[in-house]
């Protein structure tokens, strides 16, 4: 019984890292256990699926990333935090060719 519910949740957690994230036009999604983290390049309109919902980076200025997640539009400073879609997301980094987001449940 124990060894089938171990398989069971190998299983479960295997799927969950599959289809957390997905990138495309030069991101990148990596998924783990305490959420996802969103390389976007800062050139070019790039669209991810991360933990069910899209994100995008809109731009940069100042330091401070605008993005779109889950449809609404936030604008973070490296270090800051917000709720969307309910979702706690977080710019991690931002740097001349990337900007990299924290994004968890």
């Amino acid at each position: 019984m124990i060894r089938r519910a171990a398989l069971s949740a190998m299983s479960v957690l295997a799927a969950f890292v599959l289809v957390a994230g997905c990138g495309s036009g030069g991101s990148n999604v990596d998924c783990g256990l305490d959420g996802c983290t969103v390389t976007f390049p800062r050139s070019g309109d790039t669209l991810v699926s991360v933990l069910g919902v899209e994100a995008r980076l809109i731009g940069v200025q100042d330091g401070v990333a605008e993005l779109e997640v889950a449809g609404r539009r936030i604008s973070l400073p490296v270090g800051g935090e917000t709720e969307a879609g309910g979702l706690v997301v977080g710019v991690d980094q931002v740097t001349d060719t990337e900007v990299v987001v924290r994004v968890r449940a």
